[in-house]
């Protein structure tokens, strides 16, 4: 699948996704609001029956539009005459049966003769109990009839809990959200390994074609019989063939070597040495690689910096961040390497005048195989494990490293505690 397919599948797939999302939303708002509109439908005609009661017993016409609903869990009645609260709350009880509303409700009596309200209570109709008001003063209206308002404080968790089957769906819903976003983070992370994998063949076979020509090169001109007459000649090519079969072989250890560190844990052999001594044989190795102007630079002082860790790795990723300084660069290297101790840590950093590290790619230069796209240019050698095996090395030593990087070079900071 090329890019532009693959492209094209994950938008669909995630324009399906979010439709799917909106539907439920939107038919849960509806379903939501359904129950609510026949919940104050039926409230409306309990209360018209309650008030239709209420006047019978007293003998009083009913007022034009009695009933008023000041919010969604709030409503007033308006009457004729004074109101008895044990008939009302009788009365209240029988008709919401009736109408099968079964939320907990408060409701109270305003005498207007008193100017003060009378409260009724906190009745619970499933458990046939009643209580002193949960909620605050009912609120005194500005009205000359007699009224009572009845309060339903759990009505919108009571509808909520009643549509459960929405729930269900709706965490349906959401397990597949999840299932489909994993399944594209795992589509994309195997389409980049993939892409790594690519590259990493390209830059292997970049890396074995230069030592295999070359041997194939020597080993024709060896074939040649004029070369026996001709010792200094036959000595030269004898030592290009090994150097080149000892670079293939080390490329091909290096190889090797990753692999097995990621199956088995890496064993440290822990030995006391001077730090700085260590770093000024690595500048010394990594001064040949200097061609054409540049230098490191490294100033120790004049205490020896005693380390315990392992000698072999710490020189490998001395060397190796060196290394990168050098050939990275871009310009005449100016390296600058500096030790000190902080907070019972010791701190190494490398700093160069190379020309930075996009913002892009500082967080993924530790991946494995991963090197800094150079289009088809492949001037410099490497298969993307050395910084992925310097920050593996630094973390089983129990420290860290981090990279600045700005346009005017790049900078790498090693921690590593004193006692490991």
């Amino acid at each position: 699948m090329n890019r532009k397919t693959f492209r094209l599948v994950v938008l669909l797939a995630a324009v399906s996704i979010s439709g799917i999302l909106f539907i439920q939303i939107f038919w849960m708002g509806k379903a939501f609001d359904l129950r609510n509109k026949q919940f104050e439908h039926n409230v409306n005609l309990a209360l018209l029956n309650v008030t239709s009661t209420l006047c019978e017993i007293n003998q009083n016409e009913i007022l034009p539009d009695p009933i008023e609903q000041l919010s969604s869990n709030y409503f007033v009645v308006n009457l004729n005459n004074k109101i008895a609260p044990g008939i009302l709350e009788a009365v209240l009880k029988s008709e919401f049966q009736k109408r099968e509303i079964t939320e907990d409700f408060e409701y109270g009596v305003f005498d207007c003769a008193n100017s003060e309200m009378v409260y009724g209570r906190y009745v619970n109709l499933q458990e046939n109990e009643t209580s002193a008001p949960a909620s605050s003063q009912f609120p005194k209206l500005n009205k000359d009839a007699y009224y009572f308002g009845v309060y339903f404080p759990k009505k919108t968790s009571t509808l909520v809990g009643d549509m459960w089957i929405w729930g269900f769906s709706s965490l349906v819903l959401v397990i597949v959200v999840v299932f489909f976003s994993y399944t594209l983070f795992a589509i994309f992370r195997q389409k980049k390994l993939s892409e790594i994998q690519k590259d990493f063949i390209n830059n292997m076979t970049h890396e074995f074609k230069t030592p295999i020509s070359t041997i194939a090169l020597s080993s024709e001109v060896l074939q040649s019989p004029d070369i026996l007459g001709q010792p200094e000649r036959l000595t030269q090519y004898a030592n290009i063939i090994k150097k080149e079969a000892t670079r293939l072989q080390n490329q091909v250890d290096r190889v090797l070597q990753m692999a097995t560190v990621e199956k088995h844990s890496i064993s440290l052999t822990l030995q006391e040495f001077d730090l700085n001594e260590l770093i000024g044989h690595s500048i010394q190795s990594t001064r040949i690689n200097l061609k054409g102007g540049g230098n490191i630079h490294f100033e120790p002082g004049t205490q020896p910096l005693i380390i315990k860790a392992d000698k072999v790795h710490l020189t490998n990723i001395i060397y190796n961040l060196l290394d990168n300084a050098v050939k990275y660069n871009g310009r005449n290297p100016e390296v600058f390497v500096n030790t000190t101790i902080q907070d019972d840590n010791y701190v190494i950093s490398i700093q160069d005048n190379g020309q930075g590290i996009e913002k892009k790619d500082l967080t993924l230069i530790f991946e494995k195989f991963y090197r800094i796209p150079t289009g088809n240019v492949h001037n410099v050698k490497g298969f993307g494990l050395g910084l992925y095996y310097v920050k593996m090395i630094i973390e089983a030593h129990h420290g860290q490293i981090s990279v600045d990087s700005t346009e005017n070079g790049t900078t790498f900071t090693i921690t590593i505690p004193k006692n490991q």
